[in-house]
């Protein structure tokens, strides 16, 4: 029986958090596995009990350079002593001299991104790309350290393995349907006062919180062209977050967006929704009329499934990752052209057919990916390398 470790104790936001809590309940009903998971936090009150699965807790107040620390000097003793035979590393980052067979999970487009540098210089943020060229060249040798690489997309396996020469494997996300429209609570009053307060108006959907890689500023000046194009009718841009640095987590500061939001006149348009409970979020998709992205950088970009199941057609920026994703469900756009962004927004808005047929095909397209499916591949792999 294949006894895996899970180190997870980086899962605090985003894909990270999304990763565990679909993966891991779902190894704790199998009978062909023992699990045993490292989180940090309150993360562990949300992992089912289970005759398979034991839960390891540590601080959650651990710096990043204190957690890899904490990683490499400790965290061989705590596999062996755990009996597991082969580890999942979640965080991108590998262990040194892992005891067992390791697989390394890496996720994250940033540290390859050539646009979110240069972004970085632009905005004077000179603090954090170093420590992105710092955590590069980290989350590369991670790479080449570990025994096998999977990664979300096959769009960034292909990207990995060009940049570290080494094979590895694409294990696309899941998405689970049944979990994402199960609970009927409604959106909290505020929410529901701001969508009500749009009735009539273009109403279009950018799920994220603030962070530069996401591309607000482009969406932002969208929003100020179809101002004008999608007259008479008014247009609001609902925002799953605040353009206040105070009020998204990291170190990405929102001033320059909310800065361009007063510069442009768009305070009544640009619509901030602050945080939604991800159990509810799927009756904000069907609240409104038309998904946008404009990210720049992205590995799998959850959303797009989440939209297009529940019905929602899609506007994305031309990365390849959400070609593959979406495929032709969606419209796309060069990533940093809010004209044709404008202009792609205008076109689905105005065609009923169009939007109709994107509709139908990424309600098909969302059922291609499973957590289940996702489960069964990577307990394969993990299996092949125990073999091996």
């Amino acid at each position: 029986m294949i006894h895996l470790f899970i180190n997870a104790i980086a899962a605090s936001a985003g894909g990270g958090l999304t990763y565990i809590r679909n993966v891991v309940p779902r190894l704790a009903v199998r009978d062909d596995v023992r699990t045993t998971v490292l989180v940090a936090g309150a993360l562990g009150d949300e992992i089912p009990a289970s005759r398979s699965m034991t839960v390891l807790r540590e601080s959650s107040n651990r710096s990043s350079a204190n957690r890899l620390w904490y990683e490499q000097r400790s965290l061989p003793r705590i596999i062996l002593s755990s009996g597991a035979n082969v580890l999942l590393s979640t965080g991108n980052f590998a262990l040194y001299r892992s005891p067992v067979p390791q697989i390394l999970l890496s996720r994250n487009a940033l540290y390859l991104s050539a646009d979110f540098l240069r972004d970085l210089r632009q905005r004077g943020e000179y603090r954090l790309w170093l420590d992105t060229e710092v955590k590069a060249a980290f989350a590369r040798w991670s790479v080449l350290a570990a025994d096998c690489t999977v990664a979300p997309s096959a769009t960034f396996a292909a990207e990995l393995q060009h940049w570290t020469g080494k094979r590895v494997v694409c294990i696309h996300h899941g998405f689970d349907r049944e979990l994402f429209f199960r609970d009927q609570s409604p959106l909290p009053a505020g929410a529901q006062a701001k969508l009500a307060s749009a009735e009539g108006s273009l109403r279009l959907l950018f799920v994220s919180h603030y962070n530069y890689y996401r591309n607000f500023e482009t969406l932002i000046r969208a929003i100020a062209i179809l101002k004008k194009k999608a007259h008479p009718r008014t247009v609001r841009l609902m925002l799953t977050c605040k353009l206040n640095s105070k009020d998204n987590p990291g170190d990405y500061r929102a001033d320059s967006a909310a800065q361009l939001v007063r510069q442009l006149q768009l305070q009544e348009e640009i619509v901030e929704l602050d945080s939604i409970p991800y159990s509810l979020l799927h009756h904000l998709y069907r609240a409104c009329d038309l998904y946008v992205t404009p990210a720049y950088a992205e590995t799998f970009a959850h959303p797009l499934v989440e939209a297009m199941a529940s019905g929602l057609p899609v506007i994305a920026s031309d990365l390849p990752v959400h070609k593959e994703i979406c495929g032709e469900s969606a419209l796309y756009f060069p990533r940093f052209s809010p004209e044709s962004l404008a202009e792609q927004v205008i076109q689905a808005s105005r065609s009923s057919d169009r939007t109709a047929a994107m509709r139908e095909m990424g309600a098909s397209r969302s059922r291609d990916f499973s957590w289940d499916k996702h489960v069964d591949q990577l307990l394969q792999l993990a299996c092949d390398l125990i073999n091996r």
